[in-house]
C-alpha cells in the first residue's frame, strides 16, 4: 500500500465537484489517495490538486472512462474505490451513445480494474437520487427511499427534460450490481440529491449556480432549480461535506451494502428564497423570478433514513446551515459579485 502503511484509496475523476471534496476529506483523515483525471497537464481544472496535495499523500494519474483498462494503475493498491467519474453530457444530441452508454462503460471499466487490483475490498459507486425520483408523480404526498427506482420506460417514452440522466444512472447502478455479484465485489451506492457546499474544484457544476441562482439572477441555472422541483415533487438538499462523510460511513462501516439515499433537507424553491432572503439581505433575492407553479411544501420526500438507522449522522440539518459556505464559494467562482 502506498503511503507508509496508510489505507489507499482511489477516487475517480478528481477534478470533479464531489470528487474534490471527497479527495480533500480523504487525505485530513490520513488516507494515501490516488485520483485520476482525462489529462493531468490542464493545469486550469486541476490546479486544485496540487495544492491538496500539501495535505499527504495524492497521486494524480491519466485515466478516461472510454478506455479499457485505463484504470489499472489508479486502483492497484487500494482498498476502497469511489467511483464518481461520470458523464453529465445533458445536451446530447443523441444521449443513448453520448451519456447513456458511456456511463455504463465507464462504470463497468473501472469495476474490471477493481478485480483485476485484488486488493480493493469495496467499491463505492456515486450515483444520483435521479436514479431514484424520476417518476410519475401520484396524487398526495410520498416518501421515497432506496427501494424506489426511476421510470426508465417512462423517462425514454416522455423524454421531457434531462430525461436520459436519470436512465444512466439507473442503468449504470443495475449493471454495477450485477457485475459486483458475478465478481464477489463488495459494492455499496450511494445516491446524492442537490450538493451544494464549498468544495476545492474551481470549476463550476451545475447544483452549485443552481442553488445560488434565487441571489445571481442567472435565469438559467434558477431554470435547473426550478426544473428539479416540477420533476421531482420538491429540492432535497445535501451539504457536500455531508456527502463525503457518508461516502467514508459507507466504506468503512462492514456491515453496508446495497443503495443510501443521501439526504438531509427536503425543501422548496420558495423556502429557499425565504431563508436566503433573511440569511442574505444585501443580495437583493430575485422573487421576480418566482412567478408560476411553485410549491409550498415538498410532494415528494427523499429519506435518508436507512442511512441514519446505521449510524451516520448529518451536520448540515437546516437550509440555514447548508447554505453557510456556500455565497463565499460562488464568489471565488465569481457566480456571485464580491
Amino acid at each position: 500500500m502506498l503511503g507508509g502503511g496508510r489505507t489507499t484509496a482511489c477516487v475517480t475523476g478528481g477534478n470533479g465537484y464531489i470528487a474534490s471534496a471527497l479527495v480533500k476529506m480523504l487525505l485530513e483523515n490520513g488516507y494515501a489517495v490516488k485520483t485520476t483525471v482525462r489529462n493531468p497537464d490542464d493545469v486550469e481544472k486541476n490546479s486544485h490538486l496540487k495544492e491538496l496535495q500539501a495535505l499527504g499523500s495524492l497521486e494524480v494519474l491519466r485515466a478516461d472512462l472510454d478506455e479499457e483498462g485505463s484504470f489499472d494503475d489508479a486502483v492497484a493498491g487500494c482498498r476502497y474505490a469511489f467511483l464518481i467519474a461520470a458523464p453529465v453530457n445533458l445536451h446530447a444530441k443523441d444521449p443513448e451513445k453520448e451519456l447513456i452508454e458511456p456511463a455504463v462503460r465507464g462504470t463497468l471499466n473501472v469495476m474490471r480494474s477493481c478485480v483485476k487490483a485484488k486488493t480493493v475490498t469495496r467499491v463505492i459507486l456515486t450515483s444520483s437520487a435521479a436514479a431514484v425520483s424520476s417518476r410519475p408523480l401520484q396524487d398526495g404526498d410520498h416518501v421515497l427511499d432506496e427501494e424506489s427506482w426511476s421510470d426508465v420506460e417512462w423517462l425514454k417514452s416522455k423524454k421531457l427534460g434531462p430525461w436520459a440522466y436519470p436512465v444512466s444512472k439507473v442503468l449504470l447502478e443495475k449493471e454495477a450490481s450485477k457485475f459486483a455479484a458475478e465478481h464477489g465485489i463488495s459494492l455499496v451506492t450511494v445516491c446524492p440529491v442537490v450538493t451544494v457546499g464549498a468544495a476545492p474544484a474551481r470549476k463550476i457544476h451545475t447544483s452549485v449556480p443552481a442553488s445560488l441562482s434565487l441571489l445571481s439572477g442567472d435565469e438559467a441555472a434558477f431554470g435547473v432549480l426550478k426544473g428539479i422541483e416540477m420533476a421531482t415533487g420538491g429540492v432535497p438538499m445535501v451539504h457536500v461535506a455531508d456527502l463525503c462523510r457518508a461516502e467514508m460511513f459507507v466504506a468503512e462501516a462492514a456491515a453496508a451494502a446495497g443503495r443510501y439515499i443521501c439526504c438531509s433537507v427536503n425543501t422548496t424553491v420558495s423556502e429557499i428564497a425565504r431563508v436566503l432572503g433573511d440569511k442574505y439581505p444585501q443580495y437583493d433575492v430575485k422573487t421576480n423570478m418566482l412567478s408560476g407553479e411553485l410549491l409550498q411544501k415538498p410532494r415528494v420526500c427523499l429519506s435518508s433514513a436507512k442511512l441514519i438507522g446505521e449510524g451516520f449522522v448529518y451536520k448540515y440539518k437546516t437550509l440555514d446551515e447548508i447554505y453557510g459556505d456556500v455565497v463565499e464559494y460562488g464568489k471565488a467562482l465569481a457566480i456571485l459579485p464580491n
